[in-house]
């Protein structure tokens, strides 16, 4: 019976990613941009609030405060201020001050308070009190603007929850908060006797509800934006991946159900895939590797059928059909000149180390071997003497590393793959394959494409590799210097 497949598909596989990676850009630029703004936003007002404050601070009367206080917080003067504020009568309190000689300057502190108010735009409260210690949980008013009654002078004020435990005259920087009073940003400055006392408090409190509501409205549009944008790209996205890879992937995939191979039916009757995709990326590599192999496969029965003449004959032939086949298997990760491993057994190889890295930690080497002067060779001996060229170095190589795989991933490039005995002897080995294509190359009595050469380069799996491609960089590199060092000691171009 066969198993279902119950794994995520790549297309949805991929479009999880780029809808992540794009609104994690998007929305991670837009916070950054709000928390930017709003941030600027707060020091500008929490700079323009404690300058007001330290400002109106430096305008009163520090020696006229005190005995304001002392007089405020009398037990005579709580019970005639309840009794005016019980009345609504201002005047008994405006009587006591003047019989405390102190009427002039509280009412000429009241008008540059209400004064200040006036001139100053932004300002919501501005108001003189007497503070208690950082654990207080009231506050007395001294002096407040014209539009509040006088009769609130020495009135017991409980202290915002967010000042609690503070103390007012060190606060470190101005707060803003959503308070009774709505959102207000506030700061406390000290106002000092001429004998150097903290006698009270001045208050600023810069109302900020346009401020916050025009934050709120910024931060909608500035979500919506990025959701439109982030829409945009997303869809642009999926329409290019659909085009590139999943409409590909999924013809390809509905064109191979439909192949049914049979020796007496032709190419298009059997169902060999055939679609338009002419890219020359990876999903072309699939879609003509796919093709072959299917008309090698109608290719196949047809020759079996033709070879058929008796039952013996036809046992014979398949067996040499299954013979063929794998030699097939064989040819198709060999290398046809040299008979080592050609590049797709390479990174079929490569592949499975790295599966096997990512659970395991293997122990290994890759050896890097590049043919100096193959291009010299084939321009001044032809080809021929090119290709011996090739197999005799490919021959030292394998002829060092008997235990190990041998690779050839390109025209003159060689990799070896270190296991076993051969990693365990690796320096030693590796010192020898050296010397060895030295000697063979200062070998000056034979014909030049039997003075094999090459540059050599090795490198070792290492604890924070994770893949092979770290390992086969560093090679390549030891490789280079090689080909360096062979330029500098014999003066030639190893091209």
């Amino acid at each position: 019976m066969k198993k279902e497949r119950t794994g995520i598909s790549i297309r949805v596989k991929m479009y999880i990613f780029v809808m992540l990676t794009v609104l994690s850009v998007a929305f991670g630029t837009s916070a950054i941009a709000y928390t930017t703004g709003a941030d600027q936003i707060d020091r500008y007002y929490k700079q323009n609030t404690a300058d007001n404050a330290r400002n109106f601070a430096s305008m009163v009367d520090g020696d006229f405060l005190k005995e304001l206080r002392v007089v405020a917080a009398s037990e005579e003067f709580q019970a005639l201020r309840e009794q005016a504020e019980a009345a609504d009568d201002e005047a008994l309190i405006e009587d006591c001050l003047r019989e405390k000689g102190l009427w002039e300057k509280y009412s000429e502190t009241r008008d540059k308070i209400t004064a200040y108010l006036e001139n100053m735009e932004g300002i919501k409260y501005l108001y003189i009190i007497a503070h208690g210690d950082r654990n207080a949980q009231y506050d007395m008013y001294l002096v407040d603007d014209k539009e509040n009654p006088i009769y609130e002078t020495g009135y017991y004020e409980e202290r915002e929850a967010e000042l609690r435990g503070v103390d007012l005259v060190n606060m470190p920087e101005p707060t803003i908060s959503n308070g009774d009073w709505g959102w207000l940003c506030s700061d406390f400055k000290p106002v000092y006797s001429s004998d150097g006392e903290c006698v009270c408090i001045v208050g600023c409190d810069i109302g900020m509800e346009d401020v916050m509501a025009e934050r709120q409205r910024l931060l909608l549009l500035l979500v919506g934006g990025t959701f439109i944008l982030a829409s945009i790209i997303l869809t642009a996205a999926v329409l290019f991946i659909n085009k590139a890879v999943v409409k590909p992937l999924r013809s390809m995939t509905d064109e191979m159900k439909k192949f049914r191979p049979s020796e007496k039916l032709s190419y298009e009757e059997a169902g060999v895939i055939d679609i338009d995709i002419n890219s020359n990326d990876e999903i072309g590599e699939i879609y003509h590797g796919i093709r072959n192999m299917e008309i090698n496969i109608i290719d196949y029965l047809k020759d079996v059928v033709s070879l058929q003449k008796d039952k013996q004959k036809a046992e014979s032939d398949l067996r040499d059909k299954d013979e063929q086949i794998g030699q097939l298997s064989i040819e198709s990760q060999q290398d046809a000149l040299t008979g080592v491993g050609n590049k797709a057994a390479y990174i079929k190889k490569m592949d499975e180390l790295n599966r096997q890295m990512k659970t395991s930690d293997p122990e290994f080497a890759i050896v890097m071997a590049d043919i100096n002067n193959l291009k010299q060779i084939n321009d001044r001996y032809g080809h021929r003497a090119g290709d011996q060229y090739i197999k005799g170095c490919c021959h030292m190589v394998c002829d060092t590393y008997k235990h190990s795989p041998v690779y050839r991933i390109g025209g003159d490039e060689f990799v070896v793959l270190l296991l076993g005995q051969d990693y365990a002897e690796r320096r030693e080995l590796y010192d020898q394959i050296k010397k060895n294509f030295k000697r063979a190359y200062e070998e000056t009595d034979v014909s030049p494409w039997l003075r094999y050469s090459a540059a050599v380069g090795m490198a070792e799996k290492a604890a924070d590799d994770s893949t092979t491609e770290f390992i086969f960089k560093r090679a390549d590199e030891a490789m280079y210097r090689d080909k360096a060092q062979f330029k500098k000691t014999y003066g030639i171009d190893p091209r």
